[in-house]
């Protein structure tokens, strides 16, 4: 019996047994309205570069924003003919966090886009970060920390990991701040990650149950409206700092996930399958070919002929012939009856969607 399918799965099958899976804190289950990061972006030039930057050629734009800062640095190249190989042009990215304040820090990552070999060394000046709405939210510019190496010689090249990707930790100092009053909201909304009627349900009674009066309200799957008012406190942060850390046990759907490139199989403890016998083999297909060399005798005019001769069988692997999963089966006995034929985690992954296309797996099934 092969063993690996059993080995896969063995993580799965301890989750299946009748075990609680633990209470989490509120914190981890929801998103706090208004609470949340916002992206920037920016466009800037990387200097420093030995010899690994952009072909000027091939990315004409970098030329175009290296005579803009050196025009801003009172240098007119106007009309100059220059082609440094120092140099490249890279997207400045960032996430402003909730409640950055002005002078705070964030930290930038540098990609470039034009065909530069690698931005090991090299140095960001100073680029603008802009939000959505087009207004500049911080300035970035350091020293660039690449995630990867590069080196090559006359006939061969290495590079381990990707030398055209960097960061710049602490890289940027937030200039301007997102307009948001926490303290003049009189209600805040609740948004679940992942939206359960039966998770939001538990979310209100705890946080209601910790204030000993109605203070939560579910409206839907994925929320729940708290009435900070209601609360008796007048700050909101200590409102939600205090219900952030109550811890209830939360629900999720049935869930088989499987990824076919690597063969992984992931089920949720609560999968259920409804009584279905299963059966299955493999067809091994074999041909070989044994040509025959047909020399002509002495002294005569024949040819040297090639005859083909090939030899072609098919073989049935012999298997356990019908294996039987019982009506409402947990997931250690969809295993155990999945195992019992010996598949491998390939073919498990054929199983489960044939027992899928039959309704009798009772799961959201998710294939990447």
């Amino acid at each position: 019996m092969i063993r690996r399918a059993a080995t896969l799965l063995v993580l799965a099958c301890v989750a299946a047994l009748p075990v609680a899976a633990g209470p989490v804190r509120i914190k981890d289950l929801v998103e706090f309205e208004g609470v949340r990061s916002n992206d920037l972006v920016g466009y800037g030039l990387v200097v420093g570069l030995n010899g690994t930057g952009d072909g000027l050629r091939n990315a004409p734009f970098t030329e175009e924003i290296m005579s803009s800062v050196l025009e801003r640095l009172g240098v007119n190249v106007t009309g100059e003919q220059f082609r440094p190989k120092n140099v490249a042009a890279v997207l400045v990215t960032a996430s402003l966090p909730p409640f950055a304040r002005a002078g705070s820090p964030i930290d930038v990552t540098i990609s470039a886009i034009g065909d530069s070999k690698s931005l090991l060394g090299g140095t960001l000046v100073m680029t603008p970060l802009k939000a959505a709405d087009g207004d500049i939210y911080a300035v970035a510019q350091g020293t660039i920390i690449a995630g990867g190496v590069s080196a090559q010689g006359a006939s061969s090249s290495v590079t381990q990991g990707v030398p055209t990707a960097g960061v710049v930790p602490s890289g940027a100092i937030v200039e301007r701040e997102v307009a948001f009053d926490l303290s003049s909201l009189g209600t805040v909304r609740l948004a679940l990650r992942n939206p359960d009627f039966t998770t939001a349900g538990r979310i209100e009674a705890a946080i209601n149950a910790d204030f000993r009066r109605p203070v939560a309200r579910m409206l839907d799957s994925g929320t729940v409206e708290l009435t900070l008012s209601a609360t008796g406190m007048t700050s909101p942060a200590h409102v939600l700092g205090r219900i952030e850390n109550l811890m209830i046990e939360p629900e999720t759907r049935a869930t088989v996930v499987v990824d076919q490139r690597s063969g992984t199989i992931v089920m949720g403890a609560d999968v259920r399958i409804s009584r279905v016998a299963v059966s299955q083999g493999n067809l091994t297909l074999k041909v070989d070919d044994h040509p025959l060399v047909v020399q002509p005798n002495p002294f005569s005019q024949g040819q040297t002929v090639v005859v083909p001769r090939s030899r072609a069988s098919i073989t049935e692997n012999p298997g356990t012939g019908m294996a039987e999963v019982g009506d409402g089966a947990s997931l250690s006995e969809v295993v155990q009856g999945l195992n019992a034929l010996g598949v491998s985690p390939r073919d498990m992954i054929d199983i489960l969607k044939s027992i899928k296309a039959a309704g009798a797996l009772h799961a959201d099934f998710v294939v990447r």
